[in-house]
């Protein structure tokens, strides 16, 4: 699966096309256009009939239908990269690398391959040079049996090893914070198993370079698939909106009623005044909680603890709680006028003397999530200013793809065997590079 437990994702993890795949019905035209002209050249035995410009030994014996060439594929994003989706690129070569006979049958050659890849999680470092970089796959063999792989090899790798970075410098930001994986809602849902994934890669990557652990928290289950997972998540606005807007009573009931596994998360934004829904929350939960701690109710205690308020306040509203002058949407301001709240709530309560600690407790064991917008600047920006964050819930901005995100990935035929020997034959300005991170992949492990 990764460099983590040195396994690899097999085939049938994958909810792959197989079928389409075979057929070049993802790959760019001009892909499918190659692989024809090989299969036609093949079949009239053509032998190379070229002015060989660049003066190759036995050229003119090439069979070029049957050519054989070795391909590396690579990235360059600067710095650094994270590197995800390599599993899922070789289980593309396991299930489709081949070609169709006369009658139209299917004839599966990946045996034939010498494929090298590194584990995914690896990272790779890219200094602006194009002749430098860092192979994460090589691939050698029949080039018409895995043609018309190209486009969908280099759109997994790039789409899993851009989110798997984007994340990873996101929690770099954030210091070891809990982060959750908010993107499902952006994109196709065929997306979220490799989205999550490439989001999981990148927590055991942060947890291997700084031996800080983050729980894994993503919000659907498919995005959960790969590393056998489960979404998390509390309430949606909509469900406050079936309380007519009140939201304590919408998480009594639903602490009432949801498992005690789940997170009791307030989503405290709906009425514009985070304080006041956020004490009300705590004021309702609190003689649950204060009779199950009396009658020692492990229980009770976890049903009915607050666990935590989510901030998700709109960017062109301001908030009841602060000044008219200050930042509108969620806001260092905002999440410090919050902490300040929670932790005074019980105050007002009346509790009796023997339980003021537990209630003190009780209100500062409630945590604070921030979402709505929150991208690699804006959690740096938080971190900076001391702002009391337990939690970031971040959504678009793992699937950035601009200029400084961009993670895309090449792939360039490097060499050609002639006469059975391998020679160099990549376009100008590039060269066959390595990667001491490389591994002998067998795939028939891979089924």
């Amino acid at each position: 699966m990764s460099i983590f437990d040195r396994k690899r994702l097999k085939a049938k993890d994958f909810a792959l096309p197989a079928a389409a795949l075979r057929r070049g019905f993802y790959a760019d035209r001009y892909f499918a256009n190659s692989r024809q002209l090989l299969s036609a050249l093949a079949k009239t035995g053509y032998r190379y009939r070229g002015e060989n410009p660049r003066s190759l030994a036995g050229a003119q014996t090439l069979e070029v239908g049957e050519i054989e060439v070795e391909a590396q594929i690579f990235n360059r994003r600067s710095p650094l990269a994270l590197i995800a989706g390599v599993d899922h690129a070789l289980a593309q070569l396991r299930c489709a690398t081949g070609f169709f006979d006369d009658c139209d049958n299917w004839v599966e050659t990946w045996a034939a391959l010498e494929v090298d890849a590194v584990q995914d999680g690896v990272l790779t470092y890219y200094d602006g040079d194009p002749q430098n970089v860092l192979t994460v796959l090589e691939i050698r063999g029949s080039y018409r049996d895995f043609a018309v792989l190209e486009t969908s090899l280099l759109g997994v790798l790039s789409r899993a090893s851009r989110v798997a970075t984007n994340v990873y410098e996101v929690l770099k930001a954030a210091a070891g914070k809990s982060v959750l994986f908010f993107p499902a809602r952006f994109d196709l849902p065929e997306a979220q198993a490799i989205d999550g994934y490439a989001y999981w890669l990148a927590l055991r990557r942060f947890h291997r370079d700084t031996g800080i652990e983050v729980r894994p928290l993503a919000s659907t289950d498919a995005q959960a698939s790969l590393w056998g997972g489960a979404g998390v998540g509390t309430i949606p606005h909509a469900m406050i909106a079936c309380f007519l807007a009140d939201s304590a009573e919408t998480m009594v009931q639903f602490a009432r009623h949801i498992p005690l596994e789940t997170p009791r998360i307030l989503l405290a934004d709906f009425n514009n005044d985070v304080v006041a829904d956020s004490r009300a929350t705590l004021a309702a939960f609190w003689p649950h909680y204060a009779a199950a701690y009396q009658a020692s109710d492990s229980d009770g205690l976890t049903r009915w603890r607050l666990n935590g308020v989510r901030l998700d306040t709109s960017a062109t509203l301001r908030d009841r709680s602060l000044p008219g002058e200050a930042e509108t949407g969620v806001s260092p301001k905002l999440v410090f006028t919050v902490r300040e709240a929670l932790n005074s709530a019980w105050e007002s309560w009346g509790v009796p003397r023997e339980l003021e600690a537990v209630a003190r407790d009780f209100c500062r064991g409630a945590q604070i999530v921030v979402s709505g917008g929150f991208n690699l600047e804006r959690v740096a920006r938080f971190e900076r200013e001391g702002a009391p964050v337990d939690s970031y819930g971040i959504g678009s901005a793992f699937l950035a793809n601009d200029r400084r995100t961009n993670s895309d990935f090449t792939m360039d035929i490097v060499r050609v065997k002639v006469e059975g020997r391998w020679v160099n034959m990549p376009k100008v300005g590039r060269r066959p590079c390595d990667n001491p991170d490389l591994e002998r992949v067998d795939l028939s492990e891979l089924g």
